[in-house]
């Protein structure tokens, strides 16, 4: 029996493999990607939306795959309707739940179970002509054509000033979330990273390469300590807080990209009070 939520999910596995079982390198999409906000920027003149803490997810109209390319393993249902139209967005299934998520649609073998839980949260609509309002006012109508639980279009609102952002700020992250997104209302459809569309969280985070394990002392002999990392900017510093014990055993191998978070920089441009966040989400 069809279910309308398999929109979400692909009819195949599209990944192909070479002689030597590897799989082939996939072709990142061109995506919009958010700048920090600015102090001097009118949130007026932005749609404002929850930034939901997910997996970064872009329907071409044929399959479904991650942010770097790849296929996303979801179950193999046929679906005999699906949106004509791209889709960009973020599987999600509730707030501050990214771990069980992301641990969900890496599976090789889906399960279909779980993925049952899972929303597209739809946010843009990759190429399509017009306003960021339009294609806001589009996606709504797509998703309630759609009608279905599992697809849904993000919420969109605006906010006269910056107290009023403000309060909207506070208000999602004491209900366990994760920020606002702000995207000008104005804007046509872009990629890259653009001041067409800015994030606000109470911290800031961003991305660096881990170069070294320093083991741990006291009650973390035995394990990792701190990790040594290197920013875009070849910043080197220590990162040791942020970690569970399990990551302490465990950590991300050298070489591998984290995401952490940190409250602006030093005067030689050193993140203050970095803590780690996560692995980079690697699809």
């Amino acid at each position: 029996m069809f279910k309308p939520w398999l929109l979400l999910v692909i009819c195949t596995f599209t990944a192909w493999f070479n002689g030597a079982g590897v799989v082939k390198a996939a072709s990142a999409p061109a995506l919009l990607l958010a700048n920090e906000l600015r102090p001097q920027i009118d949130p007026a003149k932005y749609l404002i939306s929850e930034k939901y803490d997910g997996v970064r997810a872009l329907w071409d109209g044929k399959e479904l795959c991650s942010r770097r390319g790849r296929p996303v393993n979801a179950p193999a249902w046929c679906v005999p309707k699906l949106p004509s139209e791209p889709l960009d967005g973020e599987l999600w299934i509730g707030r501050g739940k990214f771990e069980t998520l992301s641990g969900i649609v890496r599976k090789t073998e889906p399960q279909d179970e779980e993925w049952s839980r899972i929303k597209f949260m739809i946010f843009e609509l990759p190429k399509a002509p017009g306003t960021f309002a339009g294609r806001a006012q589009r996606i709504r109508e797509i998703a309630a054509k759609a009608q279905s639980p599992q697809l849904v279009a993000v919420e969109q609102f605006r906010v006269t000033d910056r107290a009023t952002l403000k309060k909207k700020l506070d208000e999602v992250v004491r209900g366990g979330g994760e920020g606002l997104m702000l995207h000008l209302a104005d804007a046509p459809y872009v990629t890259g990273r653009s001041d067409a569309l800015f994030k606000l969280k109470p911290l800031q985070d961003t991305e660096a390469v881990v170069v070294e394990h320093v083991p741990g002392k006291g009650k973390y002999t035995g394990m990792m300590g701190a990790l040594r990392v290197r920013t875009p900017e070849a910043k080197v510093f220590l990162i040791g807080t942020g970690f569970t014990d399990e990551v302490r055993k465990r950590p991300p191998l050298v070489g591998t990209t984290i995401t952490y978070t940190y409250r602006g920089l030093t005067n030689t441009g050193v993140p203050r009070f970095a803590s780690y966040l996560r692995v980079r989400e690697e699809f």
